[in-house]
């Protein structure tokens, strides 16, 4: 046999003998995990986020044969070779200190190996980051300190350099209460808005050139192609707090002038956590916790893009959150991060969608499951399904009100047979202004305001105490930046499924059906719900009408 060809075979035959060693290791390796009570993964296919990994500088994951591979808001999974030894228990301590829970794999010195390599490249994205200024703590809690209102705000965005001018628009949306920061390009300048309380108002104008290094910093912090102008992009960074992280969602757009940017805050303290907190009069609350405290069924809440659904959930969820409950989510994407519950998101690209993530929760014997949104056909069908087989189901729906809450999901092709036994309640909901409780004052109330609100109040008076009529109006002062108007609470309709209303729903009715015997049953309506806050002095008619109609 030629000496090539002799070579060639005794290499063959060396891969064999490595590749059965190696399985022999990896065999062992998973007989200790089951000994361990540990699932097992050798790492080869297992997705790792890079995020997760940068948590444990890389010297410390070799010293402590473990990685971490997942970050999910405050649970952290994590790979390790031999989870006894002192090194790896004290990275695991540490890891715990820093407020993280973990959930243990197990795995080979292998696969801890391939895991290990990616660390290349996140030394290169790390390098690629470099010359972005990083947004510090300390520097945003001093830029905090001398913004009270956007007037201060505009005078130091007008004196700023443009290498701080991200700085002091993100610590002024804190510090003011934006939700969200909108950059519009338009023929001379750059446009600069923030949104408070639902409305957008006017900061300042943006030169050109120094809105080209803003859009720079930010496509850098956010991980996005800084070469790419004319195709939208969509990425997040996150302002780490001693005590909170703050998620900023940014979404790029290419236009006429330039490409748009909206920054969206995502401020865990100011969600609203508790019931008490939505501004559900003292009735509808009772009866909503009279539906959350049942063991099965689906609850849904309505309305349009910002009205407020997403908060009304994870106070659902926070009000079910103890111990005996397992709840898991499935939203698109997590807004804020819940502790004691599993949080996951949607992933096009990894081919979880709400209905193959609704099919895989199911299957995890979850008590209660909110999906972010019913979108589809299948979605539907697996959430009311779920419903019936013994979850609580929390899920939103986008239609104007309760009573269209049947019809959206017909016109999905959910049958009614099965959206009849499945709902337990339907509701819809807007946000509307609070009046600035530091300069709002009283007004006397006309003949013509007292008569409107009567009437408007009228046809519920025989089951809802109604207030003295007390009219307030807006002022503006600094507190409220002038608008004389501060924070927001919703307006709410909401009917439970009735034996009657189950009926009418297996006939496939017309929305004015439903809406005849929810109000004929007792449903206080969106408007009626605001006029009782308009004469509590709360909010005002023109804010009632401008957002419910």
């Amino acid at each position: 046999m030629p000496n090539h060809l002799a070579t060639q075979n005794e290499d063959a035959l060396e891969k064999k003998l490595e590749e059965i060693r190696v399985q022999g290791t990896e065999d062992e390796y998973r007989d200790r995990a089951t000994k361990l009570g540990l699932p097992f993964s050798d790492l080869a296919s297992a997705p790792i986020d890079p995020e997760a990994l940068a948590l444990l500088p890389e010297e410390i994951a070799r010293t402590s044969q473990l990685v971490v591979i997942l970050k999910t808001g405050r649970k952290l999974t994590v790979a390790c070779v031999d989870p006894s030894s002192d090194q790896a228990k004290d990275a695991i301590s540490e890891l715990e200190k820093k407020g993280f829970s973990i959930q243990l794999l197990a795995t080979s010195p292998a696969g801890l190996e391939k895991a290990l390599q990616r660390y290349v490249s996140l030394k290169k994205a790390e390098a690629f980051e470099t010359g972005s200024v990083e947004i510090n703590e300390e520097d945003l809690e001093a830029l905090q300190d001398q913004v009270a209102s956007i007037g201060d705000l505009k005078s130091r965005v007008a004196g700023i350099t443009v290498t701080k001018l991200l700085e002091i628009l993100l610590a002024g949306g804190l510090k003011i209460g934006a939700s969200d920061i909108h950059f519009e390009p338009q023929a001379q300048a750059v446009r600069l808005r923030y949104r408070l309380d639902g409305m957008l108002q006017d900061i300042t104008d943006v030169d050109a050139a120094s809105y080209a290094k803003v859009v720079n910093r930010i496509k850098v912090l956010s991980r996005l192609k800084l070469n790419i102008h004319n195709a939208p992009q969509d990425g997040r960074f996150t302002i780490r707090q001693k005590t909170v992280d703050i998620e900023i969602r940014v979404s790029i757009l290419p236009g006429e002038y330039g490409e748009t940017i909206v920054m969206r805050i995502l401020d865990p303290r100011s969600i609203k956590a508790k019931l008490e907190d939505l501004g559900l009069r003292s009735d509808l609350l009772e009866s909503v916790k009279s539906q959350l405290e049942k063991p099965v069924g689906a609850i849904i809440t309505t309305g349009p893009t910002g009205s407020g659904k997403t908060t009304t959930l994870y106070a659902f969820i926070n009000y079910l959150n103890d111990p005996e409950n397992k709840i898991i989510t499935i939203e698109d994407p997590i807004e804020y991060h819940i502790q004691g519950i599993s949080q996951t998101q949607v992933n096009q690209e990894q081919d979880y969608s709400f209905a193959n993530g609704l099919r895989a929760i199911v299957r995890q014997d979850p008590d209660i499951i909110l999906v972010g949104e019913i979108r589809d056909t299948e979605t539907a069908e697996i959430a009311l399904n779920a419903a019936l087989t013994g979850h609580l189901v929390l899920s939103t729906i986008h239609t104007n009100d309760a009573a269209g809450t049947v019809p959206r999901l017909i016109n999905l092709k959910v049958n009614p047979q099965i959206i009849a036994p499945a709902i337990r309640m339907a509701m819809a909901q807007r946000l509307v202004r609070k009046l600035c409780t530091a300069c709002a004052k009283a007004k006397t109330t006309s003949a013509q305001e007292k008569s409107l609100i009567e009437n408007i109040l009228q046809p519920i008076a025989d089951r809802i105490p109604l207030p003295d009529i007390q009219l307030s109006e807006p002022v503006g002062c600094k507190a409220c930046n002038g608008s004389g108007y501060k924070g927001r609470l919703g307006v709410f309709e909401a009917f439970a499924i009735t034996p009657e209303m189950e009926k009418l729903i297996l006939t496939n009715p017309a929305m004015s059906a439903i809406q005849e015997l929810a109000v004929k049953e007792g449903m206080v309506t969106m408007k009626q719900d605001g006029y009782l806050k308009v004469a509590q002095g709360v909010t005002t008619m023109e804010e009632v009408d401008r957002v419910v109609g």
